[in-house]
């Protein structure tokens, strides 16, 4: 039963915008802070109801407060089944695109637990911008996000909200951010997909297919297989998937939305479909996970149909190396020297430091055919990030420090946070090896810098930031836009690290 997936993804949430409430309706909501202050129209409408603002508020214990909520039934004078008031919060307080995809993730969840169908969003508070207007949308988007495909016997036959409509004053201003934004929600979705499919379902060629399919979008795709990668010297990464019957495949995507003959900017994803570790197998407990490994090429993936589907102004590479580690009788051993296409020889330690392989040929590649202008590489790459920084940041490894900055600032912005660690000439020293060029492991102290500083080999003279998802990926505590086992990671982080430094031509 091969993977199918038609692009862009289906949404299970249709978000629209309209100057007045709709007829009818299943639910309205409304916000207010603590004192009750609303928006005209949402003040207007409450009045409707001739209830006694502070009375139900502190019979419920309303405080205004992102999270706090009134809920009434079959309010009087209105057709709706439910009116919802929410918190939102002190005026000027939580003004930032994260924190409003966290009030849309919140909405959601106010709006599934009450198991309406539809429901009508009045914004009309002061300080209303379309980039908050198009976060909110997304935050919703994010948190109706199910992965129920397999799930045969116990799908939900509850109520989800399928529609949502903003009740703005200028809904025409919003469209083109909250498009924008709902693009990169879809584009995070197609990633956590691909994360959650298993791998017997999703090999090398398949992860293709589905790159495939972004043709229709306007993508130019290319797909190389072994043989091909084998003329291109990529040693690398055929040894890490010769112990696998699927063989591995590379895929190039080029969007060329901006001006033509405009360097690109590229991204390279790691993509091991599956990871027992190879000869150097993996502990039993918890090994299903490693159907992940695969995130930073979902990542990519997911950027590319984002920009895309957005027609964003830039001209961007996404490149994915796509392996499955095997422990056949075919599969690479410690002890061997592989070469990579960069001619350097690599000495293997462990099979199970397989992700730097393939993205050592993959970065070499990038920067050899396209010099972009930056080289971005996102990978679920050392259990060591996530000893240094748990499941909420990833972490950043950089040749150019002003590349971490620029992406620390984008990961504040959308919420998926990025923290800078070392690299340098001293962890050199730590993959130095008797019988090549270097090693592909160095030790158990400082393993996501000495990871890093093994790619570092593979990336010419370009601008490149390595980001290491192995915490952040899936498998995170939950949050008002994650309820997911995967989590998408890295597809909002590169949109807006594209439209705030390489976008319009900038």
């Amino acid at each position: 039963m091969p993977f199918k997936v038609a692009a862009p993804m289906p949404q299970t949430l249709s978000i629209s915008l309209a100057a007045n409430l709709p007829d009818p309706v299943a639910a309205i909501v409304l916000y207010a802070n603590g004192d009750g202050a609303m928006g005209p129209v949402a003040a207007d409408i409450w009045k409707r109801t001739g209830l006694d603002f502070a009375r139900i508020a502190k019979a419920t214990g309303f405080a205004g407060r992102p999270g706090h909520m009134i809920d009434i039934p079959a309010p009087s004078g209105m057709s709706c089944d439910r009116l919802l008031l929410l918190g939102r919060g002190a005026d000027g307080e939580g003004e930032n695109d994260a924190a409003w995809a966290d009030r849309g993730g919140s909405l959601f969840a106010k709006l599934d637990a009450a198991a309406v169908s539809s429901a009508a969003i009045v914004l009309d508070e002061p300080g209303l911008t379309p980039a908050l207007v198009g976060a909110l949308g997304a935050g919703a988007q994010l948190r109706a996000y199910r992965f129920e495909k397999y799930n045969t016997r116990r799908k939900s036959k509850t109520v989800h909200p399928s529609a949502l409509t903003f009740v703005l004053a200028k809904p025409d201003a919003m469209k083109s951010a909250v498009d924008h934004a709902l693009a990169v929600a879809g584009g995070t979705n197609l990633a956590r997909d691909l994360v959650s499919e298993p791998a017997n379902l999703l090999g090398p060629s398949d992860m293709a297919d589905v790159a495939n399919t972004l043709a229709d979008l306007g993508v130019t795709v290319e797909v190389l297989d072994e043989e091909q990668m084998g003329a291109l010297g990529m040693g690398a990464m055929l040894a890490v998937g010769q112990g696998s019957v699927r063989p591995p495949r590379m895929v190039v995507m080029q969007w060329n939305g901006g001006e033509k003959g405009q360097t690109p900017t590229a991204f390279v994803g790691k993509g091991i479909v599956f990871d027992t570790g190879g000869i150097s197998i993996k502990p039993a407990a918890s090994m299903e996970n490693m159907k992940g490994d695969m995130g930073g090429a979902a990542a990519v993936l997911g950027l590319m149909q984002a920009l895309a589907t957005r027609k964003a102004k830039v001209n961007a590479v996404g490149i994915l190396a796509l392996a499955e580690n095997m422990p056949d009788a075919n599969a690479y051993r410690p002890g061997d020297v592989v070469t990579a296409m960069s001619g350097e020889t690599i000495e293997i330690i462990s099979t199970d430091a397989e992700g730097r392989l393939v993205l050592a040929d993959a970065l070499w590649y990038c920067q050899d055919r396209f010099k972009p202008r930056a080289m971005f590489d996102i990978a679920t790459l050392t259990g060591a990030i996530r000893i240094a920084l748990g499941d909420d940041y990833a972490g950043v490894f950089t040749n150019t420090d002003s590349l971490a900055a620029t992406l620390q600032q984008a990961g504040r912005a959308s919420g998926e946070k990025v923290w800078h660690l070392p690299i340098g000439p001293a962890y050199d020293k730590l993959i130095e090896s008797r019988f090549a060029d270097i090693k592909n492991q160095g030790g158990r102290l400082g393993g996501a810098s000495i990871a890093g500083q093994f790619l570092a080999h593979f990336v010419n003279d370009v601008p490149w930031a390595h980001v290491d998802i192995a915490g952040t990926g899936f498998g995170k505590a939950s949050s008002e836009t994650i309820t997911s086992w995967a989590t998408g990671f890295g597809v909002a982080l590169f949109d807006r690290l594209i439209r705030d430094n390489y976008e319009n031509g900038k």
